[in-house]
């Protein structure tokens, strides 16, 4: 007699690997791997489904630490890795951690690649603006003036915007979070995770050793309130201590613009309300830098599509179908020539 037996709701320690966790302490990475723990356990996910795939570079130790299949692979080329998974096994749950530098410098072609074509994979991007494997050089992200042993006398590179860059690349979801936001964390991740195609979630994470309180602007709990805005479709991208201050277009423009609510007659129902649809307004979103625009933090952009592994199964299932099992006839079909003897000269 077969008996079903249900599978057993795993916790946030049921994902933690024998492997001794090693960030400098203090580091950011140690939230997230909780957070991406905790992610886990919420939405039912089995390890024997579950693979973590990185590049290099500190977030990359992440599958270390996961009791899951993964691979740590080379820099910048995780996007390929987890896209050969997806297409192997359509099926798993495929899970990509990357840095600012992994993802952005070596690997920035390799993600743009992956977000276009929609694979159905969470693309974790951990952003500190530094390289912190390799001793504190500048990164793609980094600041204009940012010091570094590769930048003495301060960065002159325009740093890259990843959730900007993502939304460039064609990406179908887009969503922010912070390291310490543990509960906010995990419910990005828990939508990353329900969308079907490339999630691409960037978080804001701390490098106490080399690029220590970079966020601090609008990470500190003295000063979210006023520096971030928590975007949630179809409300109204209101924001502050005192929930009065909000984004609108700048009167005959698109362009957005800081109001407060009962100044200048402003009222809520000149407030924008968040479209995660709207591929404009989640750009001018991620493009939004302090001091004179909130940071934005939350689902970006969500606009599904159908996702790659599942259209070239597609194909491939059609291919079969209306294939032979004649081999002779298949190996003569389309443009064939015959080679007849010729006499030698």
């Amino acid at each position: 007699m077969t008996v079903d037996t249900p599978v057993a709701k795993l916790k946030p320690n049921d994902f933690a690997s024998d492997q001794e966790v090693r960030w400098c302490p203090g580091c950011g990475d140690y939230a997230i791997l909780k957070g991406v723990q905790k992610t886990l356990a919420d939405i039912g996910a089995q390890r024997e489904n579950t693979v973590f795939v990185s590049g290099i570079g500190c977030s990359s130790r992440l599958p270390y630490y996961m009791s899951t299949y993964g691979f740590h692979t080379i820099h910048g080329r995780a996007p390929a890795f987890v896209t050969g998974v997806k297409m192997a096994n359509p099926d798993l749950d495929v899970w990509m951690v990357t840095g600012d530098g992994d993802g952005l410098s070596i690997g920035g072609n390799h993600l743009l690649h992956i977000l276009r074509r929609n694979v159905d994979v969470q693309i974790l991007l951990f952003n500190n603006e530094i390289y912190g494997l390799t001793k504190g050089q500048f990164s793609p992200t980094s600041r204009v003036g940012t010091r570094s042993p590769s930048t003495p006398m301060g960065s002159i590179d325009a740093p890259v915007k990843p959730c900007a860059v993502a939304l460039g690349c064609g990406a179908r979801f887009v969503a922010r979070a912070v390291d310490t936001s543990i509960k906010h964390l995990t419910s990005v991740l828990a939508t990353a995770h329900a969308h079907k195609g490339a999630s691409f979630v960037e978080i804001y994470q701390n490098c106490i050793v080399y690029n220590d309180d970079v966020f601090a602007e609008f990470t500190d709990r003295a000063v979210a309130a006023d520096r971030q805005i928590t975007v949630e479709h179809s409300k109204p991208l209101i924001f502050g201590a005192n929930g009065d201050k909000g984004l609108r277009f700048l009167p005959g423009t698109m362009a957005l613009e800081v109001v407060t609510i009962g100044e200048d007659g402003v009222t809520e129902a000149d407030i924008l309300v968040h479209d995660q649809t709207n591929h404009s307004l989640a750009m001018l979103l991620a493009n939004m830098t302090g001091p004179d625009f909130p940071v934005a933090i939350g689902v970006l952009y969500c606009d599904p599509r159908p996702t790659y592994e599942r259209a070239a199964h597609g194909q491939i299932a059609q291919a079969v179908e209306k294939n032979t099992s004649d081999w002779n006839d298949v190996l003569r079909r389309g443009h064939t020539w015959e080679i007849e003897d010729a006499p030698l000269d």
